[in-house]
Order: C-alpha cells, then structure tokens, then sequence
C-alpha cells in the first residue's frame, strides 16, 4: 500500500484553512489540522474523511503561546511521520488607530502571524531540505503591498512575511523544496468578524473571493512552482500598483479603502 503525503495546515477550523484542508484531502493528501478549536478541528476531520478518504490527525495548539508552537514544531520534527506540505495559514488582524489599540492585541498578532510562521517554516524546512523533497505555503495579504492605516500592525505582519517568503523561495533553488506566499485579498471568511471590520456589508460583492477560489489558485501556483500567488485579477492589479506607488499614495488609498470597510 502506497503511504499518502501528508500536509499539515494551521488555522484549519474555519475560512482559508479549512479550504486547504479539504481541497488537500481531496487531491489525496493525508491531513494534520492545526487550530484552537477542538470542536470545530474535529468536524472538519470528519468531513475530509468521510468524503475523500483522508486520515486526518487534529492536533489542538494556540500558536500564539510558546507550547503551542512547540507542540507543531514537535509534529514537524517527527522523522518517522515526515511532512510534504505546511500550509501557514493561522494568523488574525486588528483593527483601530494602533495608539489607541490594547498593545497586549498587537504583540499576540505579531507572535502569531510572524514568530510562530517563521518557527513552524524553519523546523519545516530543516527536515524537507534533508530529504530533498517537500514545500511550505504561507499565507500572507495583499495588504503586505501597502502600508495601512486602521490595521498598521496586521499590514506589516504581511508585508514580513511576503519578504521572508520571497527570499526564502530563492534560498531553496535546487534543493526540491518549494516555498511560496499567497497573497489573497477580500475572501468570505470569519476574518473580518474578528477584526471588528463590518467589511462584507461595506465593500462591493466584486471585489470578494470564496475561500475555495483563493485555494484553487494558490494550489495549483504552487504545483507550477511559483514564488507568489495573489489570486484573482482584480487583486492582482491592486498588488501591482500598490507596489509601485509611492508609499504617501498608497497608504492614503488604502486609508479609504479601510474607512469603508468600517
């Protein structure tokens, strides 16, 4: 009997991450599910095996306290259960003017979206490198292309990890590993209710995407072997031209596109 791949996902409950999970299952990976929600881990177990045959391991860890993260680094460092594909996706945003923001919010948003992504890519890495096969995606924004007022400290988390990424994509030519950002733009997910954002009455349907559809892109870039997937064209343009403005441009765009939102 032929062993599947494994992929391990974090922030798999819910948005994004559950889309990975079960759009992974379906392709023939077996799964690691990573999040805080039992419950909810759980459920999503269930659905990828009952409808695609998937062996889905849960393994409940808050990745914004230290064990957590040891936890997943523990899962990753497993030689005899090693894993083809870590997908960073667990991360969240604030909202506000940052002064007036409890700074306890803004240290938990850094240590998740930053510290435990680069923890998790490294011991990831290390064993992949070793076996000359294997991959990471992790999950950034195309709020990475611009500063933001509004959500100052989310936009940087994404902006560090488009640059860590990137640089780490060039870092793996030639050892049959693969590293790639996704960076998606307006998706229906709980993302925005966490935020304190009432974005999706705000903004038009248009700009939206379904957490299936950033998915399907981001899959099927990183099967091609590229570096960045900024899914949709409308927000591929918007990554383009926000990159090549000048920053005092961009950041007064996007300070209207949040206003909006709120």
């Amino acid at each position: 009997m032929v062993e599947k791949s494994v992929a391990l996902v974090t922030g798999a409950s819910s948005g994004i991450g559950e889309s990975f999970a079960r759009l992974l299952a379906q392709r023939g990976h077996d799964l690691v599910l990573v999040a805080r929600r039992a419950d909810r881990l759980e459920a999503v177990a269930g659905q990828t095996t009952r409808e695609h045959g998937a062996a889905a391991e849960v393994l409940v860890a808050d990745l914004e306290s230290d064990e957590g993260i040891r936890i997943v680094e523990a899962r990753l460092s497993d030689a005899s259960r090693p894993v083809e594909l870590v997908v960073n996706n667990a991360g969240f945003g604030t909202s506000g003017r940052f002064h007036e923001m409890p700074v306890e919010a803004e240290e938990a948003e850094i240590k998740l979206n930053v510290l435990a992504l680069v923890r998790l890519t490294h011991v990831a890495l290390t064993g992949m490198v070793e076996r000359g096969h294997g991959g990471v995606i992790n999950v950034s924004s195309v709020a990475a292309y611009q500063p933001t007022p509004e959500s100052a400290t989310y936009a940087a988390t994404k902006a560090f990890v488009s640059s860590f990424t990137n640089a780490i994509h060039e870092e793996l030519n030639g050892t049959g590993v693969k590293a790639m950002v996704l960076a998606p733009g307006f998706t229906h997910t709980e993302f925005h209710e966490r935020a304190g954002v009432d974005a999706p009455s705000q903004l038009p349907e248009f700009l939206w995407q379904s957490a299936d559809e950033v998915v399907t892109a981001a899959l099927k870039a990183y099967e091609s072997g590229r570096a960045v997937c900024v899914p949709g064209p409308i927000n591929s343009v918007a990554a383009a031209v926000s990159g090549a403005m000048p920053a005092g441009v961009s950041r007064r765009i996007a300070a209207l596109v949040t206003k909006r939102a709120h």
